[in-house]
């Protein structure tokens, strides 16, 4: 029987799209927690909206100063992230020097420190909730290939916008790249869309033509398209109203976008502006990391990891390894080979990820997984060899 030929699609966003500033101004404030006091407990939120910036959340440090501290520069933290994405002023999207920014810090609940902090000096999970690690062998970075591309087509058109190459660029944009299959396999390239956020008075047909040759050209040969294959390009008409004067913005609304494009379910907890200890994005970490030495170490060409936990417990209360029919040996087994070992417990996790760093503003835009930065220490692929001796 043939494979059944389909189409699926995955999305991204450029730094400067409203949620993505949220984003990245709630992995900022966490950062500058983590790098006075790497033990900084935070859940950080933002929401942009026009001229307006709202920075809320729930803090504990061990020095009260600190919290003062960094409430009383939070306001700059966010002007600083909106000038390092490109935003100017009113006509680029927001000015960062004359938005109004406020700031509501609170201190963390005691009871819910009281269940994180167990007998020992072990960690128990921040909060309930299950977690999806992905891999599969469809890109160099082990990632899809829908959701790989996609970033790839909006971090060049802000290499472009950056560099000067293309100054008529603003910062706001998205992609999406529609790959069809027979199967499993790739068969080519379907749709790419191209929404990016334009200087005013522009022809678009001169704009088309443009991100065609700059953008999508240098990343998508032609043999990696399909016959019927088509790229639209700012397909509503001209998209220079962008950045929070064209729509708002909160952290924790691209969690697709975040990790693998809709290629494997996802818990539903968003990662930025969350401390380690919160298994949302720890654990999530980990589950990417664990899949992908299984694909590494050659026991599948495609790997899902499931790790759920009860708030307050140090040990994961389930773990399932599925490998959808690709595996070498049995998923019960490979359950068994994670399980001696990777240690899942919260700071098991924090310790071997070397996750009390202030390394988690640059993860918030263009995806936390396939990518070859040296501080995203969840894409090592250092324990396959330890995966393959626990087998022998």
């Amino acid at each position: 029987m043939n494979p059944r030929r389909h189409l699926f699609t995955s999305e991204s966003v450029s730094e400067g799209h409203p949620d993505k500033i949220a984003d990245q101004i709630s992995d900022a404030i966490l950062d500058a927690f983590l790098t006075e006091e790497p033990d900084a407990k935070v859940a950080c939120e933002t929401l942009v909206a026009d001229k307006l910036v709202v920075i809320a959340g729930e803090f504990k440090t061990t020095r009260k100063e600190l919290f003062e501290e960094i409430r009383g520069r939070a306001a700059e933290v966010a002007r600083q992230v909106l000038r390092d994405i490109g935003y100017r002023d009113a006509e680029t999207g927001i000015d960062p020097d004359t938005c109004e920014v406020l700031v509501r810090f609170n201190h963390q609940s005691i009871q819910i420190n009281k269940g994180i902090t167990l007998a020992g000096g072990d960690i128990g999970a921040g909060d309930q909730g299950m977690m999806f690690g992905y891999a599969c062998d469809e890109t160099p970075d082990l990632m899809p290939y829908p959701v790989w591309l996609a970033h790839h087509l909006v971090r060049k058109q802000a290499e472009l916008r950056k560099s000067g190459a293309l100054p008529w660029l603003r910062p706001d944009a998205k992609s999406q790249v529609t790959v069809a299959y027979e199967g499993h396999r790739m068969v080519g390239v379907e749709t790419v869309i191209i929404s990016t956020q334009i200087a005013r008075g522009l022809d678009p047909a001169w704009v088309a033509q443009e991100v065609a040759r700059e953008i999508v050209d240098p990343l998508l040969p032609m043999a990696s398209r399909t016959p019927t294959f088509r790229l639209w390009v700012n397909p509503a008409g001209p998209f220079e109203i962008g950045g929070p004067n064209g729509d708002t913005g909160l952290t924790g609304r691209k969690i697709i976008v975040d990790t693998y494009g809709g290629s494997c379910p996802h818990g539903g907890g968003a990662f930025s502006g969350k401390d380690p200890t919160k298994v949302d994005r720890s654990a999530a970490y980990m589950a990417r990391h664990v899949a992908k030495n299984i694909v590494a170490a050659g026991y599948a060409r495609r790997c899902q990891v499931q790790l759920a936990y009860a708030i307050g417990v140090a040990e994961p209360v389930s773990l399932l390894v599925e490998t959808f029919g690709t595996g070498t040996v049995p998923d019960e087994q490979l359950e068994d080979m994670v399980g001696s070992t990777f240690n899942l417990t919260p700071r098991g996790i924090i310790d071997h990820l070397d996750l009390r760093r202030p390394i988690y503003r640059q993860t918030a835009a263009y995806g936390h997984f396939g990518r070859a930065e040296p501080d995203f220490t969840w894409e090592r692929v250092d324990q396959a060899q330890q995966l393959t001796d626990s087998n022998a």
